[in-house]
């Protein structure tokens, strides 16, 4: 698509008789054929009014009045995408990208929304760079049948709250189920999705029952699957240890490793050691029989859900699991591509890889390497099958699941066949994990990442 950058001037002149009156320069309305001194539909996120356009001999400026531009949370110096529609008579700019987040820490105007302030203010680069305008929000601003949005921005140093009109996209940041699923947040979703055509994408939350149960009516994907279901009962828990050595036991909804359990034979008698995360570490216990295992962790099930799993011999280096995780998401013509994949090494006496629980990052041929697959056309043909498993899996995860993604951490294995394995999906990747390794850590960098989610908001506002 075509594009024209406008830098926005808020100014009052002579020129203007009223708030409904922009300056434009000539050389964009030639190149967009906007007819001069004639009154065209003017647009901004779900924002339309009459104005009368009046060219002047500025490159690159579009000038407005102060009370628009306070009306619609335009700053001094914005840079937004223009284009004209001689069909409709429409001028659109923008366009405006919402992000719903967790919180936000008034007392603390430099990081206002804690760790995640880094990468509002990547994202805000990104948007000026490429044309777009971006603004954050938590759920209580977040109303049934809004007409406009008190939400934050980036401008001129500092984060300010200001009123803006409903975004043409929506993308959702926020951190906790419990903040998604609040009443407001659902309503507030449903209306402007219902009365302004926003689109929202990652909408919701994934858990690891929903992604194996949708996954496995694509047999396509089966082959990326290990043995998993919802643990119901000890029955259960018998029929899958006798087909495994090795079973993991993982919170449906849990993250960042916490509340794992996985559940071992030794040798071929009767005990059974497991080993659970936590917060502290990790615990190791052993048990006589199968029996007293499930006795000891009844009591987690009555107040979480687990999903109950097929341990994998996995790929590890000196003793220490590895696994990957692809970061893959929508791009400027929506399809799905893979923006990165790095090898994550579970820390010292851990069996998951997270990195808050001591784990590290390397390149994938690097992880590869350590694991024993020393040729290069062995590293190589696994890196096609993580690649290949990657984007299959998001497609089916887009045809089995009816929700909207623009992006998704896949989580996967490497046995020591060289088999790639699905270990789970998470529709709220981190903005800290995914960053491709060996790149240039310049000061204001933004990252490929950020730059795809500005190219797909574009996409799906057509501007």
């Amino acid at each position: 698509m075509t594009r024209s950058k406008v830098g926005v001037t808020i100014q009052s002149t002579s020129i203007f008789l009223d708030d409904r009156t922009v300056v434009l320069s000539e050389a964009i309305a030639r190149k967009w054929k906007v007819p001069s001194n004639h009154m065209i539909n003017m647009r901004f996120g779900s924002y339309q009014q009459d104005v009368k356009v009046v060219t002047a001999a500025v490159p690159n400026s579009l000038r407005v009045d102060p009370a628009l531009a306070s009306k619609i949370g335009l700053h001094q110096g914005a840079r937004l995408t223009i284009n004209y529609k001689p069909t409709s008579n429409t001028m659109s700019i923008g366009p405006l990208i919402g992000v719903m987040i967790s919180r936000v820490n008034a007392s603390s105007p430099s990081r206002p929304f804690g760790p995640i302030t880094t990468f509002c203010k990547e994202l805000t680069d990104a948007c000026d760079q490429m044309g777009a305008s971006v603004c954050f929000f938590p759920p209580k601003e977040m109303r049934a049948n809004p007409q406009s949005l008190s939400a934050y921005s980036y401008a001129n140093g500092t984060w300010s709250k200001r009123t803006f009109p409903i975004p043409n996209v929506i993308y959702n940041r926020l951190t906790s189920r419990k903040y998604e699923n609040l009443p407001n947040v659902q309503q507030f979703m449903k209306d402007v999705k219902s009365r302004y055509g926003t689109e929202i994408f990652n909408e919701k939350y994934l858990n690891k029952t929903e992604v194996f149960e949708a996954l496995r009516k694509d047999s396509s994907l089966h082959s990326y699957l290990p043995e998993s279901y919802l643990f119901k009962n000890f029955p259960m828990l018998k029929s899958m240890a006798a087909r495994h050595g090795v079973l993991f036991l993982k919170p449906i909804t849990g993250s960042l490793g916490n509340g794992i359990i996985r559940i071992r034979r030794e040798g071929l008698g009767e005990s059974y050691t497991a080993h659970s995360t936590s917060l502290a570490g990790v615990r190791r216990q052993t048990y006589p029989t199968l029996l007293a295992v499930f006795q000891s962790i009844s009591g987690k099930l009555k107040t979480q859900r687990y999903q109950i799993q097929q341990g994998l011999d996995l790929i590890s280096s000196e003793g220490n699991p590895i696994d990957f995780r692809a970061l893959v998401q929508r791009g400027e013509k929506g399809e799905w591509e893979i923006t990165s994949i790095v090898g994550r090494i579970a820390g010292s006496q851990h069996f998951v890889s997270n990195l808050a629980r001591g784990g590290s990052l390397s390149t994938v041929p690097a992880a590869l390497a350590k694991a024993s697959f020393t040729t290069t056309a062995a590293r190589a043909a696994i890196i096609r099958r993580l690649r290949k498993a990657s984007l299959e899996i998001a497609k089916g995860i887009e045809t089995q699941i009816p929700s909207h993604f623009g992006e998704l951490g896949i989580d996967l294995a490497v046995d020591r066949s060289g088999r790639v394995w699905l270990l789970e999906v998470n529709s709220k990747p981190s903005k800290d994990d995914n960053t491709a390794l060996n790149t240039d850590n310049t000061k204001n960098k933004i990252r490929p990442s950020v730059r795809t989610l500005v190219k797909y908001a574009r996409f799906l506002a057509k501007q």
